[in-house]
């Protein structure tokens, strides 16, 4: 059966297990001993996990090799990946992995041989054309109660804004009439005619003295103010428009779920809870 890289075979695989990725994490021993970290997985054509292909430190010689998905324990949590016990004796014995080498049925024999040593788990005899990963739920199978793997979920108060609009503020302006007067002084000229009585009145006129004349014997212009009305326009006053933001905090009361772990025994079994 073809195996494939994990992106390979699924491009968006993060997103398929939302958003949790096994590369990069550290692999452990139980024990607690550090062998290397997760480079990538390998996967059947139907997309379930068969290895995880690890880096190994330079502890245990720094090649890549193949470790059986059924022999670890993922912790997504801690980020970090558990085998139960692998010595350096097998990672120097296991066949070196990389992309140039192709996984068939006599490499992972040889894969299988190492891990068959450890596992008490007997296999009947079967070649390439008649063997399915079934066989060996030890190796293969993350079902296997010894490698189960628990979340425990909770709900989280997420809180969020939206900007809505509530109204709008028109400014507009308008026109209003009204009758208004002013005033100016001016002035109009006129003559007066006034006829005198001389006090020399009854006098009698030497022949020099005598001066009679017809016609125009005086000329007199006249003048008047005529006022001028006009309509000029001025600032009254002035208006400025400004937006003001006020801030406030809301606050949200909800009920929200979380859950535990409950472990119920029977007997004296040994326990051991990592935090």
């Amino acid at each position: 059966m073809p195996l494939y890289k994990l992106e390979d075979f699924d491009a968006n695989y993060r997103q398929t297990f939302n958003g949790e990725d096994v590369k990069s994490m550290a692999l452990y021993t139980e024990g607690g001993n550090h062998i290397g970290k997760v480079a990538d997985a390998l996967v059947d054509n139907e997309g379930k996990f068969r290895y995880l292909v690890i880096d190994t430190g330079m502890e245990y010689s720094g090649k890549q090799i193949l470790l059986p998905i059924g022999l670890s324990r993922i912790d997504y949590n801690a980020q970090q990946v558990y085998v139960d016990g692998l010595s350096r004796e097998q990672v120097a014995h296991l066949p070196e992995y990389s992309d140039r080498i192709v996984v068939d049925y006599d490499y992972e024999e040889q894969v299988r041989g190492i891990y068959r040593d450890q596992n008490t788990s007997s296999i009947q005899s079967s070649d390439r054309d008649t063997y399915s990963y079934q066989q060996e739920p030890s190796l293969y199978d993350l079902s296997n109660q010894n490698h189960q793997i628990f979340k425990l979920y909770e709900e989280r108060l997420i809180a969020n804004k939206n900007r809505v609009k509530t109204g709008e503020v028109a400014v507009s302006k308008h026109i209003e009439t009204e009758t208004a007067t002013v005033s100016i002084p001016i002035t109009k000229e006129r003559v007066l005619v006034e006829r005198a009585t001389p006090s020399t009145i009854g006098q009698i006129v030497t022949p020099s003295e005598m001066d009679f004349q017809s016609g125009v014997i005086a000329r007199i212009e006249l003048y008047e103010e005529k006022p001028e009305f006009r309509k000029e326009t001025f600032i009254r006053e002035e208006v400025r428009i400004t937006k003001i933001v006020d801030k406030d905090t809301v606050e949200a009361q909800e009920t929200i779920r979380r859950e535990e772990l409950d472990i119920n025994t029977e007997g004296n079994p040994n326990i051991t809870l990592d935090s």
